[in-house]
């Protein structure tokens, strides 16, 4: 739920003030007028602006204060952030259901905290809206690819990591010069804005790589297949995703250049929150549902996933 912002906590509390000063003069004065002196007219007017300006203040400090995530699972309802267009990962069907590894993660981390599936709202977060999505309290927890950085968490806390992923590179099935990151110059590379990916290329690359942004994977995949870009970089677990649904069109190189840790993001200063995601985490895995999710959504035997992580080290 987004919380209200500052003007209109104080439209609220000015109107108000308003009108019942306006009636206080037409009404209690006039009845009274003739009774109470002037002094006394004074004390009926401070005391009802002091009353409309404590409750008012009062009103505005409970809508803007957030539960935490455990205050949230208590409402029986939970908004969970996640991506609509990564296959294998988190991808919303024609029939409006979602499915994916980040989405069983998930849906076991609510049903950890007494929230059952048919009690999520899922919301999707564009890659480089997370932590604000986050802020703003328009999810309760984000699941959606969420590479856990030192400069992520100076805006959110992180749960897990849940998975450790690498930096892959997906190229057509016709492409037989591209098997790395060293065979990418003056190559067009398409990735995301916001992601680690792109923030690696932009450092590493930069001076060779033809860097081509959109803001979401699927319209780069889009781009490879009509030989608009040369390759698409990003974590070996989102490019699986594309790589199964496209097996004869696309191929991953298999050569991960970095390590990402994904986490659940969570609010900044939510250590209880954080905390029981992360037992939930721990239990997920120790009770085999982990990997069970995890070759559920992406079957391919020619992809292997990493193994388990220690959830709570990040």
């Amino acid at each position: 739920m987004q919380r209200p912002s500052t003007s209109a906590a104080s439209a609220t509390t000015t109107v108000p003030h308003r009108l019942i000063s306006a009636r206080s003069r037409n009404g209690l004065f006039h009845l009274f007028g003739e009774i109470l002196p002037p002094r006394g007219r004074m004390l009926i007017a401070s005391t009802l602006a002091l009353f409309v300006t404590l409750t008012s203040s009062g009103c505005s400090h409970s809508e803007n204060h957030y539960l935490g995530l455990l205050g949230r699972s208590t409402t029986g309802r939970l908004n969970i952030g996640i991506t609509f267009d990564q296959p294998g990962l988190g991808q919303r069907l024609a029939d409006d259901t979602v499915r994916g590894f980040d989405v069983d993660v998930a849906k076991y981390i609510a049903n950890e905290l007494n929230v059952p599936e048919q009690s999520i709202t899922w919301k999707q977060v564009l890659l480089a809206n997370r932590e604000g999505a986050i802020e703003r309290g328009e999810v309760d927890f984000v699941a959606a690819a969420y590479s856990i950085t030192p400069s992520r968490q100076q805006r959110v806390a992180f749960a897990g990591p849940y998975y450790i992923a690498g930096q892959d590179l997906l190229v057509r099935q016709d492409e037989k010069s591209i098997n790395g990151p060293g065979d990418l110059a003056s190559r067009r590379l398409c990735s995301v804005t916001g992601t680690t990916s792109s923030e690696l290329l932009r450092r590493q690359y930069a001076s060779t790589v033809r860097l081509v942004e959109f803001p979401r994977f699927d319209l780069c995949v889009t781009a490879l297949l009509n030989s608009q870009v040369d390759a698409v970089t990003t974590d070996d677990l989102i490019l699986a995703g594309y790589s199964a649904k496209n097996p004869e069109l696309l191929r991953l190189v298999g050569q991960k250049f970095s390590v990402e840790r994904y986490g659940i993001g969570l609010r900044k200063d939510d250590a209880d929150g954080r905390r029981r995601v992360n037992e939930a985490i721990q239990k997920m895995i120790a009770s085999g549902a982990w990997k069970a999710a995890l070759s559920k959504n992406f079957p391919d035997p020619d992809f292997t996933p990493s193994p388990p992580p220690l959830a709570g080290r990040n």
